[in-house]
């Protein structure tokens, strides 16, 4: 009896000690509950009291250090203008006629003497220039100096002092992919438009017919819309310096933009100012193709990257092609030299070849060219030449 009656006390005590661990895991469980139910319903309530609040209250949009865009448009919107002249045309009878042209361009400093600076086809072949500034005035211009082979123009304006606030250039060699740009200009002729992107690369080429077929290097792609009119209006970072002048010459680019980049204004200003030209554009003095590894199995080499040269004047000593094949649906002058490097750097296509050139080297200087030929690597000394005009390329 004795041992029955202990056995019974001991069910009794786990029957206890099991509810006390199911009380005490549901009371835990109610109390996580409730406090993470009146962590959100804190949050909701915090949304709707923004909803249901002044629905026209200000929003400030924060970036880079604690500025907003819209004082960045501030800063910069007074030194933004438009730009227009006009082409003289002729009909089928001779007859002139006049067409007007549109784009942007923005006011810069340089040596205390204010510019326009802007695109060269925007204001190619133009007359009755002018340059209309946020506040609705306008003034004439004229073309102080251009560079169809970098589409740059600077022009000089009749505008009094009080309307000339210039911007920053700094250097674009800085520039990464993935940092944010700003756009500001005239598209489809809506002034003072403002749009935002991300570098999305570098050093890319772009070809107008304003070049003779010679591209334009170094090219700086964004993310950021580029429509007609805005041609020549600043690219800037978060701090409202220019980093390059926007481009809209590439035809069927929805999405994307490109801009000059700002190194190339302060490499030519000076000499577009004082001479109203730059003639220091580096030539190799050859034509070619980005290798492909479709091309290299077709020529029986190893290498899938560089610039095939089709043709190459004698006195670089570089060997041009011999023959034309059929690759991928494209007929390619094969049996030529295979560009791999320049002065040491890796070439992978002419977007880096003419990058190279364009930034670290003038005309009259002699580089190394490291080249595949035959399957056999070598680096010749090749002496550059002076890029021909656009009238006689």
């Amino acid at each position: 009896m004795e041992a029955a009656h202990g056995s019974r006390i001991t069910r009794l005590s786990t029957v206890f000690i099991a509810a006390i661990i199911i009380v005490s895991l549901f009371a835990a469980a109610s109390l996580g509950y409730l406090t993470g139910y009146s962590a959100i319903q804190g949050r909701v309530d915090d949304l709707q009291n923004q909803l249901t609040g002044n629905p026209y209250q200000n929003i400030t949009y924060i970036f880079g250090e604690n500025a907003s865009l819209s004082q960045l448009y501030l800063q910069v919107k007074d030194s933004v203008v438009v730009i227009r002249g006009q082409i003289v045309k002729h009909d089928i009878f001779g007859r002139p006629y006049y067409s007007q042209v549109q784009g942007s361009g923005f006011v810069y400093d340089f040596l205390e003497q204010e510019v326009v600076i802007t695109n060269y086809h925007v204001v190619q072949d133009t007359i009755n220039i002018t340059v209309t500034f946020a506040d609705g005035n306008g003034y004439g211009a004229r073309v102080l100096g251009s560079d169809p082979y970098e589409d740059l123009a600077v022009l000089s304006t009749d505008a009094p002092v009080t309307e000339l606030k210039p911007l920053e250039i700094v250097v674009s060699s800085t520039l990464e992919v993935g940092d944010p740009v700003v756009a500001v200009g005239s598209p489809y002729g809506l002034a003072g438009s403002m749009t935002t992107g991300i570098v999305s690369a570098l050093g890319r080429t772009i070809t107008e017919q304003t070049t003779s077929g010679y591209p334009i290097a170094s090219i700086i792609q964004t993310s950021t819309p580029i429509n007609p009119g805005n041609s020549g209006g600043p690219l800037l970072n978060y701090e409202g310096q220019v980093v390059g002048i926007t481009t809209a010459i590439v035809s069927n680019s929805e999405g994307l933009g490109f801009a000059i980049p700002s190194d190339a204004i302060l490499r030519e200003i000076e000499s577009l100012v004082a001479n109203g030209s730059y003639d220091l554009h580096p030539w190799l003095g050859a034509t070619g193709t980005d290798m492909t590894y479709e091309i290299a199995k077709t020529i029986g080499t190893s290498v899938t990257y560089g610039w095939l040269i089709a043709s190459a004047s004698s006195e670089t000593g570089l060997h041009g092609g011999t023959s034309q094949a059929l690759i991928a649906g494209s007929v390619v002058t094969i049996g030529g030299d295979v560009i791999v490097a320049i002065n040491g750097t890796r070439i992978m296509s002419v977007d880096d070849l003419l990058t190279y050139l364009e930034e670290y080297t003038l005309p009259g200087q002699t580089i190394n060219v490291t080249i595949v030929r035959n399957n056999e690597t070598m680096t010749l000394q090749v002496n550059l030449g002076k890029r021909p005009l656009p009238s006689t390329a």
